[in-house]
């Protein structure tokens, strides 16, 4: 959509606490733009908008469209929301999160995209950290609150953008990538998909965005991602461990946390030893496509081994969230079968006695499409809590439950409960777990408050 941002005084965001629509609200707000927005709940995100000068309404009402000039929404809100209905009736101008964030994308020289059915917001955060690190003072917009830039936008002044790209309702193909990276391509979404043929097309699609002298960085490992690539007629630039590729791991050690010790080669060079401070394999494979962008726009490989190390992660990714007498609290966003095996993965090397993973499944049409995925993918955790399903922009129509998951792990011969709200998953917490237990609060939705609230029972709690 061909729209001139500078048209538009006014801009109103419908669900403006949202991770990529805050940010996008920040963006506009630097660049002198009067912002307001709405929501169904406070939070702190909301709450730093606020002190950033937005005008933000508790919960959508019609009349804080009114005077609007241009309106965004987001992929949860309906025809049906108040504000929409109302800004339709007015005439105001209405686009989508993603359109918005393809026309700020498309002013920058360099847009950096990245895209995979997993690892996005590490690996987003992974480029930025080492761009901004190395003097590109690029702007940023990630799916995840990171510490070192301030949270999940940053604002630069240069030609670099960097972002997610994400594939649900095919969002990513209203962006403007110089360079796109694939990560991985997996089934997911199949509430807006048809299939795993239909993902691969869309993601090829994609690809097909980057212009002639731009890039796709794309894992070797992978086969759909090869897939997606082969044949394209684009500049191709491969990372992976197993498959031979231009850039590689080798010599992959752990340390006692989990975190991961690799060699790295460019074209058989050797590029440096590299140490990591975010536990998993999965991790080493973010890592390297991090290097291949970087080396991309100019970037000396070896100078950019002090970030990868900085790094400690983002919020929400196998993220130590406190210690109380020797229990170890970690909550994760995984809320996909693959990214499940790739957390409990992470977990068997970090100090443990007992796995105890508690599960809240994300979306009632992703639970009942990957069921038996999701049933196998807990043979990690000792014991495993299945919480109920949380709805996000869907409503429960009664296709699915937690306890299908449950009964088909237990087939399994897992130690699995099903516990159905917070309260109850705390009380058991309290009495069972102990010393030297390490408990994954994991999925996409609300269950990192499981964690939250029971160290915050325990006086002698300690917060990393």
């Amino acid at each position: 959509m061909d729209i001139n941002l500078e048209n538009f005084k006014r801009v109103h965001f419908i669900g403006i606490g949202g991770i990529s629509m805050s940010g996008l609200a920040h963006i506009l707000l630097k660049n002198g733009h009067i912002v307001t927005g709405s929501d169904i709940k406070n939070s702190h995100i909301i709450d730093r908008l606020r002190q950033e000068g937005a005008v933000i309404t508790i919960p959508h009402e019609e009349s804080s469209v009114i005077g609007a000039d241009l309106v965004i929404y987001t992929a949860a809100i309906h025809e049906d929301n108040p504000e929409f209905k109302k800004a339709k009736e007015l005439n105001i101008p209405i686009i989508d999160r993603a359109t918005l964030l393809g026309i700020i994308m498309k002013k920058y020289k360099y847009g950096i995209a990245v895209a995979g059915s997993h690892g996005k917001t590490t690996t987003t955060s992974l480029i930025s950290v080492i761009l901004d690190g190395m003097g590109f003072d690029p702007t940023v917009l990630v799916g995840g609150e990171v510490d070192i830039i301030g949270g999940n936008v940053r604002v630069g002044s240069s030609e670099y953008f960097v972002t997610e790209a994400c594939e649900y309702t095919d969002s990513f193909l209203k962006f403007y990538p110089y360079i796109a990276v694939i990560l991985n391509v997996d089934s997911d979404h199949l509430d807006y998909f048809k299939n795993i043929d239909n993902i691969k097309q869309s993601f090829r699609q994609f690809a097909n965005l980057v212009p002639p002298d731009g890039f796709v960085v794309a894992c070797k490992d992978d086969a759909n991602t090869m897939y997606v690539v082969n044949g394209l007629n684009k500049n191709i630039v491969t990372y992976g461990i197993y498959q031979d590729s231009d850039w590689k791991a080798k010599n992959i050690s752990f340390d006692d946390k989990g975190c991961a010790i690799f060699d790295v080669y460019y074209k058989e060079e050797y590029m440096g030893n590299f140490k990591l401070s975010i536990p998993g394999k999965h991790n080493v494979y973010n890592a390297l496509a991090a290097l291949a962008v970087s080396h991309l726009v100019g970037i000396d490989i070896k100078k950019a081994s002090h970030y990868l190390t900085e790094f400690k992660g983002t919020h929400r990714r196998f993220e130590i969230k406190g210690i109380v007498d020797g229990i170890t609290i970690v909550d994760d966003y995984a809320h996909h079968p693959a990214e499940i095996k790739a957390t409990l993965e992470a977990a068997k090397n970090y100090p443990h006695k007992r796995i105890i993973c508690i599960f809240q499944p994300h979306t009632y049409s992703r639970t009942k499409s990957l069921l038996n995925d999701f049933a196998g993918s807990f043979d990690n955790a000792d014991k495993i809590i299945i919480a109920d399903i949380y709805a996000a922009r869907e409503k429960d129509t009664g296709i699915v439950s937690s306890k299908d998951l449950v009964e088909l792990i237990s087939q399994r011969g897992k130690d699995v409960l099903y516990l159905k709200d917070f309260d109850s998953i705390v009380e058991y917490l309290n009495k069972n777990a102990k010393a030297g237990d390490l408990v994954l609060t994991v999925g996409a939705g609300n269950i990192y408050e499981v964690g939250e609230t029971f160290l915050k029972g325990h006086e002698k709690a300690v917060g990393i």
